[in-house]
């Protein structure tokens, strides 16, 4: 799709949404029906870490790690590493080299753009889904949104049991604005409020 994509607009949207989280928001539920705010918070935290190694090609351990192994904690320091996590994961993907070759992410084998695609679309979902969590106002760069839609899309109308990448998708309008249909095909209602 493409020979790189800065993260940066989208990393810092995620931290700027995640700062104006408040302490007793923390608790409350979000889109991802399993995660609470502070799971997708550690969430976040974890991937951006993990991807960012992908990207340096730096294959430890912790890209060996299946994300959904386990609910993500919410490290006591996290207001201070998350902006310094989601900085670094733009940073590392700004390299043509990280879009090249082969990687690993999630305890799976893949290809550097394939790894990149799936990094913008983890911080353009979980992003929405705590901006969604805490009322705040989410407005992802078109590059990010375009390059969610394009990993996405190709799962859409599977026969499988799920249907799609990440989850069965809910229909949206062809008509829909790009991140609700983004959202949509990650298997999310975009009508999602706390109070559903």
């Amino acid at each position: 799709m493409t020979d790189t994509l800065d993260l940066g607009p989208q990393a810092r949207l995620v931290a700027r949404i995640a700062d104006r989280v408040a302490d007793g928001q923390l608790t409350g539920p979000t889109p991802c029906p399993d995660y609470a705010v502070r799971e997708v918070l550690g969430h976040l935290l974890h991937l951006s870490r993990a991807f960012a190694q992908a990207a340096r090609k730096d294959l430890g351990p912790e890209l060996d790690r299946d994300p959904g192994s386990s609910v993500p904690e919410l490290e006591s320091g996290w207001r201070a590493e998350l902006p310094k996590a989601l900085d670094a994961l733009a940073d590392a993907w700004r390299d043509p080299a990280a879009w090249q070759g082969m990687t690993r992410a999630g305890g799976i084998d893949l290809p550097g753009e394939v790894a990149g695609l799936v990094a913008v679309d983890e911080l353009v979902v979980h992003g929405w889904d705590l901006a969604r969590a805490t009322g705040q106002e989410y407005a992802p760069d078109v590059a990010s949104l375009t390059a969610a839609k394009a990993l996405l899309t190709p799962a859409e109308g599977g026969d499988g049991d799920e249907g799609g990448l990440f989850g069965t998708p809910v229909p949206v309008p062809d008509d829909a604005p790009l991140l609700d249909r983004v959202i949509g095909l990650s298997g999310r209602d975009p009508r999602w409020t706390p109070v559903s």
